[in-house]
């Protein structure tokens, strides 16, 4: 069984959640699935599919014009929510401390956070890869977490430029991920592999040890992609 996570983005209305799940009652599946959508379709999902929100607040409540908090969030009946997404750290400076403040408001709202971490072109340029993506889940992940996390991982260079790590450098950092969650007291924790994941590439990027699902951009957003991805595998 692995975690099949897709993410709208900015993209979509409930017209087009609505005939998604449609398409989705269809097909037989172990997997899970999980659409990550806008705030404005966060009232969707069924049984078979579990519905998520794509950032939320750092704040609970207040004067913060155009935030969400996750008590709203988990209002809605949605079950995820991700946290650092690399657009995220890109455009609204979300760095490994609010990542973490964001992950804490979602466990205590009874949220499941979708933890992302991942290095740019720049720190991999560098030779920084895997000491960055070790300190993003050391640092991005709350202390004593007590109920279910997933971490992401996206190499984030490789993030809507149609462009995919090789396997061996996918299997490198999952497996640091994988001891560094151990070595946390988080073992078992599911890893998810987010960039540039499509129907092609599904079953090889999904049979690299240590990849427990993935996370899904623009080929989650029509059901003719984003199903062929969902049943690569069992």
């Amino acid at each position: 069984m692995k975690i099949i996570a897709g993410n709208w983005k900015m993209n979509g209305t409930r017209f087009d959640l609505d005939k998604m799940l449609s398409d989705l009652s269809s097909i037989s599946t172990n997997n899970r699935i999980i659409l990550c959508v806008p705030y404005t379709m966060l009232c969707g999902g069924n049984g078979s599919v579990s519905i998520g929100a794509q950032d939320i607040s750092t704040h609970t409540h207040g004067a913060f014009t155009g935030e969400v908090s996750a008590q709203m969030v988990a209002d809605t009946g949605a079950k995820y929510v991700i946290v650092g997404h690399s657009e995220c750290r890109q455009y609204h400076g979300d760095t490994n401390d609010t990542v973490r403040q964001k992950a804490a408001l979602a466990i205590s709202n009874g949220l499941t956070p979708i933890i992302c971490v991942g290095e740019t072109m720049a720190e991999k340029q560098a030779g920084k890869t895997m000491s960055i993506i070790e300190s993003g889940v050391r640092e991005s992940i709350p202390s004593d977490v007590k109920s279910d996390i997933i971490v992401a991982y996206e190499p984030r260079w490789a993030i809507g430029a149609g462009l995919t790590p090789t396997a061996d450098e996918i299997a490198s950092a999952h497996t640091l991920i994988a001891n560094t969650l151990a070595d946390m007291g988080l073992a078992g924790t599911p890893v998810l592999y987010g960039a540039s994941v499509k129907g092609s590439n599904a079953l090889e990027i999904m049979s690299i040890p240590n990849v427990d699902g993935v996370l899904v951009g623009g080929a989650s957003l029509k059901s003719d992609d984003f199903i062929p991805i969902i049943t690569s595998v069992k």
